[in-house]
């Protein structure tokens, strides 16, 4: 028999876990930068939609799954934040597809993405002749970020979390040993005090973990 009670009391515990969720994650799951943070919202509102009109289902059972998705939530997260080599490999990163005018053909088939996609993104974005952009990076979300000749660089933090972005570090062509000593001239031992660090206007401006 179909209780309508049942259905509002599930609707309302569903929403209390979906508000502390999107609290502890920092409001990620609001503004999705990959496509992780789209799953999460995706499987959040399955397992509520599927299970509140589902009466043979209990109250019970139902807080269980949402703890145990929960908990499977958090731990993924930090472990992104702590531990690059888990972070890249569920959220990605940058691909360059195109440098210097020239359409990197390796690089877009490693963002999985056809001729056509690509063709398609760089005239969303304005580019009709693959010559005039001097770099364009496919980002973790999906979208395309385009620098055209002539106009600068792209910025990119070359520290996150505590962590060195080798690739990025790879895209201005330098390398760890210079990283170190521009963190060394600035009083900086520990890699792991940097919260952020970017190359901009030929200075290293860092971000520590300790200052507001």
């Amino acid at each position: 028999m179909f209780a309508y009670s049942d259905v509002a009391l599930k609707l309302i515990v569903g929403f209390i876990f979906m508000t502390l969720l999107i609290n502890f994650t920092g409001k990620g799951n609001l503004a999705p930068t990959s496509a992780i943070d789209q799953v999460q919202n995706y499987v959040l509102g399955g397992i509520i939609g599927g299970v509140i009109y589902n009466s043979s289902i209990t109250l019970i059972q139902f807080v269980i799954v949402l703890l145990v998705w929960s908990l499977l939530i958090l731990v993924m997260r930090y472990l992104k934040i702590h531990i690059r080599a888990i972070g890249k490999f569920i959220d990605g990163g940058p691909i360059t597809i195109v440098r210097n005018g020239k359409l990197l053909v390796h690089n877009c088939l490693k963002a999985n993405l056809s001729a056509k996609e690509i063709d398609f993104k760089l005239r969303t974005a304005g580019v009709y002749d693959v010559t005039d952009v001097k770099r364009a990076i496919v980002e973790q979300n999906g979208g395309i970020t385009i620098l055209r000749q002539g106009e600068g660089s792209i910025r990119y933090p070359i520290i996150i979390d505590g962590q060195i972005d080798q690739d990025v570090l790879e895209l201005m062509s330098h390398d760890e040993d210079w990283l170190l000593a521009q963190l060394k001239e600035q009083g900086v031992t520990n890699i792991r005090d940097v919260y952020m660090a970017k190359f901009e206007n030929n200075v290293l401006k860092i971000t520590r973990y300790d200052r507001d």
